[in-house]
């Protein structure tokens, strides 16, 4: 068995690297032009940035579909758990950054986008249990449900944007001109789905020769491979005082990972994606809608909460996730006996 994981193991290794490379290069290009265009860092992190670090997951998903044998637990595995883990993050930069101090500098306009990373998730969850059989033009009602509400939602953001663009205050980065940056966004965008496929091909080959569950190793490996642009930029971010654009860009991300079901389902050709839920993948995205919530408590009650009290929280948040998926581990395995 050691004999036949060399490959995988090298490609997953190299791909997972290249991942988190060109993820944290597109989190850097998409911060420029988020200067350059005027755009605010609330809008640029729910939508631009979110896109851009979610490139990973999306890239990954349609190739586990695509596989052959196609692996869909893979694919769901790797958007919820990806999910789950955004949450790690914000509570781990949250912690780093000073707890309340960092939390304090998030505007309350991230209701929108916290809602509508609960809303999407929570009806993954809920049309991945019921198993609604309707599909048109091969993808089933419920992505094309998911799909609508992401669009809807992200045009509530963009009108409630604040008016008073970040931007303004911002100089333009050195060395960058508008076209550059949008050449070097799409260069990298590319890089990554590329890389992505080589990721989803090497974990199905780890998941074959070792017996480890799909969806387990789609929750504890993939995604938190996949997801680590995420907390670079979320890091880079809140060094240079952008609360906003860090946690918009983790609560957008978790939005667009839903919508991500929509483009892998018209490559799985064995039936509706998000029907192919199992019970590890209901764990992470029940803990996920749970920290998303949890989250967003503290940014509500930053300005009453004692420090001691939102660090407390934070650290819970962590151990959570943690737990999480510990628990789905077990689930899956127990499932698979």
């Amino acid at each position: 068995m050691a004999g036949e994981l060399v490959i995988p193991a090298i490609v997953f290794l190299m791909s997972a690297t290249s991942v988190i490379y060109f993820g944290t290069r597109l989190a850097v290009y998409g911060d420029a032009l988020a200067s350059l265009t005027g755009w605010g860092r609330l809008f640029v992190g729910s939508i631009l940035i979110a896109l851009a670090t979610s490139l990973p997951e999306l890239s990954t998903n349609i190739s586990a579909v695509r596989l052959d044998p196609p692996n869909p637990e893979l694919a769901v595995g790797t958007v919820l758990g990806a999910n789950m883990y955004n949450m790690l993050k914000l509570a781990l930069v949250a912690l780093m950054f000073g707890g309340t101090r960092f939390l304090q500098q998030v505007t309350p306009q991230q209701g929108y986008i916290v809602s509508l990373g609960v809303l999407l998730t929570g009806l993954a969850l809920l049309f991945g249990s019921v198993d609604v059989d309707v599909s048109f033009w091969q993808v089933g009602l419920s992505s094309w449900i998911l799909a609508l509400l992401f669009v809807a939602g992200m045009w509530v953001i963009y009108v409630t944007k604040p008016s008073d663009d970040e931007s303004k205050e911002e100089s333009t980065p050195e060395g960058m001109t508008l076209k550059h940056t949008w050449l070097m966004f799409i260069f990298i965008s590319a890089a990554v789905i590329v890389a992505g496929f080589f990721l989803a091909w090497s974990s199905d080959r780890i998941a074959d020769v070792t017996g480890v569950a799909s969806s387990t190793l789609g929750i504890l490996a993939v995604s938190l491979v996949t997801s680590l642009p995420e907390l670079s930029m979320a890091i880079a971010a809140a060094r240079i005082g952008a609360a906003d654009m860090a946690v918009a860009g983790l609560y957008g991300s978790n939005a667009f990972n839903i919508s991500i079901l929509f483009f892998s389902d018209p490559f799985y050709r064995d039936g509706i994606l998000v029907a192919q839920m199992e019970p590890a993948h209901f764990i992470a995205g029940g803990v996920a809608i749970v920290l998303m919530l949890a989250g967003f408590g503290l940014i509500m009650g930053r300005n009453k909460l004692r420090p001691s009290v939102a660090a407390a929280v934070l650290v819970l948040m962590v151990l959570a996730c943690l737990a999480a998926a510990s628990g789905a581990t077990l689930v899956a395995r127990s499932a698979s006996a």
